[in-house]
């Protein structure tokens, strides 16, 4: 049987009072693409964070290869959040640095390689998302799609095991994300990364996850988890069977 590379046992998060996500339990397995859907503010990027270590839970743990992100300490901590690389919402590119300077800032601040090692590495980061020829442009002057493109370029920059990207489709026209899917599969297939995927977009889903999380944000539970196409055809959830037939929740009748 797989060892996972993440497992998250009996999560709950939250703020205050409120409950976002209630006993989260699951597995994600090196190379695979696993996904994380629902609705809007139904807790997906709260989910990524705490994955990531940004937020600690309320209870329950995650761990990657073993180790408790949230308890880590010192180089404990430092070894695990050097598994994992991230793409945040919107790319979060720095506006004032040229791209080639954005994908070498981790390299600057992590690692002690000569300036000269550390632009070889950020062009090869560049060229694995066809964007080398783009190196001296800034974020400004990049289309959304390259801005995307070179923010996962700057995530790998430390060669991860895995990838967080949140919404990495998002504000995309259908070409350009068509196109990022495609990436996304080819740095899996080429580099063996393991990705996790913060989404919404039902094409992108079904062209990358090899598994996919859907959360129901009416109870903060896991409504399904398994490969996209079975979640549509089999689940006998109706949050779920909504969500990937786009059936929309029945309105009032409107009155005159």
């Amino acid at each position: 049987m797989r060892e996972p590379v993440i497992r998250v046992e009996e999560l709950v998060a939250g703020f205050e009072e409120r409950v976002v996500l209630d006993r989260f339990s699951f597995d994600v397995y090196p190379g695979e693409i696993f996904v994380v859907l629902g609705g809007s503010g139904s807790g997906k990027s709260t989910l990524l964070k705490h994955m990531i270590g940004l937020y600690e839970p309320v209870a329950g743990r995650i761990l990657v290869k073993g180790e408790d992100v949230a308890t880590a300490q010192g180089e404990a901590r430092r070894r695990i959040l050097r598994r994992f690389g991230v793409m945040y919402q919107g790319g979060a590119l720095f506006g004032s640095m040229t791209l080639l300077e954005n994908v070498r800032l981790p390299l600057e601040e992590l690692t002690d390689l000569p300036p000269e090692a550390r632009d070889r590495v950020a062009r090869a980061k560049l060229r694995l998302v066809l964007l080398e020829d783009a190196a001296g442009k800034l974020p400004g002057e990049l289309s959304g799609g390259m801005r995307k493109r070179g923010a996962i370029a700057r995530a790998m920059a430390l060669d991860p095991e895995i990838l967080f990207l949140d919404e990495p489709s998002a504000g995309l026209d259908p070409v350009a994300s068509a196109g990022l899917d495609q990436l996304l599969l080819r740095l899996r297939d080429a580099l063996g990364v393991t990705l996790v995927v913060v989404s919404h977009e039902l094409p992108s889903i079904y062209t990358i996850a090899d598994r996919a999380l859907m959360i129901d944000s009416r109870t903060g539970r896991i409504a399904g988890i398994g490969p996209p196409a079975e979640l549509r055809d089999g689940s006998t959830d109706p949050w779920v069977r909504r969500f990937f037939h786009r059936e929309a929740v029945p309105m009032p009748e409107l009155r005159p």
